[in-house]
């Protein structure tokens, strides 16, 4: 029910932000309908004998680099889902835009879902020269679990086996710039959240998520810590912008408070925006993608460095 629950609360926002834009038709509705043209959906992967797939969308003027968007909620994700107005920003100035989808969780565990995910970049970077981007300049967004996919690539995501067979897992899956919403950094940690049982076990909601095993309390500590970002920060991590709502209750606020004084620590750039008073996801978080962008802009391209 409290899946149901997060999902019910995510089409709200976005019904909400389509009637803003539909009523604002003659004045800020341009901004959401930019130019761009669709490419043919990609088979990345397979996973329990599913077609992994992302879609591209590229602008009538590209930059040379791209974003890739973790389309995710609660773990579960759907083409469908996602729409090019809600990169709108990105593709205005000139990003173009992969949407990578994942096999929904519980069908897919959570590790399995890091694990295609990262096989989703290393093959838009082993055909970047096809879509006209640099494969060394690529960033990546999302919002809660999209966020925390977005975050387990900034800082697990990394060099390929040399001795693959396919030579897309020879790829690196690192990202050079992260811009998120609302992600969760420490599994074994759930502090304020709602989804604490206090047993210090997995999300209440999401156990099934992460296995069979995920309520054994031995076997969640080595679960809940390969799947938690904050334990995996290292020097030379990509640069994170991070927007939370102040009055999230799903994933609190000191989620990216912990993950931001971890990055710190370890020298990296981080820069954590507030929104008071904000819950899991609000009406104008998607006027907000004009923060990503500015962010891309200063840390993608080569004559901002």
């Amino acid at each position: 029910m409290k899946i149901r629950r997060i999902i019910r609360v995510s089409l709200l926002v976005l019904l909400g932000v389509v009637a803003v834009i539909t009523i604002s038709a003659g004045g800020i509705g341009w901004y959401f309908h930019p130019r761009f043209q669709s490419g043919d959906r990609v088979v990345y992967a397979r996973r329990h004998g599913r077609d992994l797939t992302f879609d591209t969308f590229r602008p009538v003027r590209p930059n040379g680099l791209g974003v890739v968007v973790m389309v995710s909620g609660g773990w579960r994700s759907s083409p469908e889902s996602f729409r090019p107005w809600m990169a709108a920003p990105l593709l205005r100035r000139g990003y173009t835009v992969f949407a990578v989808s994942h096999l929904s969780q519980p069908q897919a565990t959570v590790m399995e879902i890091v694990e295609d995910v990262n096989r989703g970049v290393r093959f838009i970077r082993h055909h970047a020269r096809e879509y006209g981007i640099d494969p060394n300049r690529l960033g990546v967004t999302g919002g809660s679990a999209g966020g925390h996919l977005s975050l387990m690539l900034a800082t697990r995501g990394g060099p390929g086996s040399p001795d693959a067979a396919d030579p897309v897992d020879r790829e690196s899956s690192a990202v050079q710039a992260v811009a998120i919403f609302f992600p969760v950094t420490d599994l074994l940690n759930l502090g304020a959240s709602t989804e604490n049982a206090g047993d210090g076990g997995p999300p209440k909601s999401f156990a099934k998520a992460f296995g069979p095993q995920a309520t054994d309390p031995a076997v969640w500590k080595q679960i809940g810590r390969g799947m938690s970002p904050i334990y995996h920060v290292a020097p030379g991590i990509a640069p994170i912008l991070i927007l939370h709502g102040g009055a999230d209750t799903l994933t609190p606020l000191e989620q990216s408070e912990w993950f931001v004084a971890r990055v710190r620590e370890a020298g990296g750039v981080i820069k954590l925006m507030v929104r008071p008073g904000k819950q899991h996801g609000w009406l104008t978080m998607f006027w907000d993608i004009r923060r990503f962008a500015d962010w891309f802009d200063r840390h993608l391209k080569p004559d901002r460095e």
